[in-house]
């Protein structure tokens, strides 16, 4: 089962996925290759060049990819190859292109109120007050029509969001 993890910035998703990796280990992550420097934190990723990256697409190697925020994301075929539940960390524009590169994709809407996702993203620190704004202001952005999720509230503890990430893996039932 593959699933796709969603939301706007600052709504905890990292977390929620790191958590929810330690407590089930048939859940694989998905490493995302990303233009930009691994020093810059956050996840953990393959950081590459533009040029590496443009290369790789040509290539083939990656069963999805998208740009947002000025930078390119890829997920490599290689992670896909695993047993259990693979998750990844998406793009709500790429869900369309996701479906169908995977028919059976399953998406969990991370998200916040927007005053959670303001002080998370202060929090952090990575970017200027502009680029935060800019942020904040696609987090309302609506999941392509026809797609449809399992939306998970992270507005409140660590633990109590990746109990309902958990939840939010178990099958739907009919």
């Amino acid at each position: 089962m593959i699933h796709a993890i969603v939301g706007p910035s600052g709504a905890g998703k990292d977390t929620l996925m790191a958590g929810a990796l330690r407590a089930r280990p048939d859940l694989h992550l998905v490493r995302r290759t990303i233009t930009r420097p691994e020093a810059a934190g956050g996840e953990k990723f393959e950081g590459v060049t533009d040029a590496e990256f443009a290369a790789r697409k040509a290539r083939g190697d990656f069963a999805l990819d998208w740009q947002a925020h000025g930078l390119c994301y890829g997920l490599p075929w290689a992670e896909f190859n695993r047993p259990g539940h693979v998750v990844f960390n998406g793009s709500r524009g790429a869900l369309l292109a996701a479906r169908s590169v995977f028919p059976d994709l399953r998406v969990i809407l991370v998200t916040a109120p927007p005053e959670v996702l303001a002080a998370r993203l202060a929090q952090r620190g990575r970017e200027p007050l502009e680029d935060i704004a800019a942020r904040l202001a696609r987090a309302d952005f609506a999941l392509p029509p026809g797609i449809a999720a399992t939306t998970v509230m992270n507005d409140g503890t660590a633990e109590q969001g990746i109990a309902r990430l958990l939840a939010a893996f178990q099958p739907v039932s009919a």
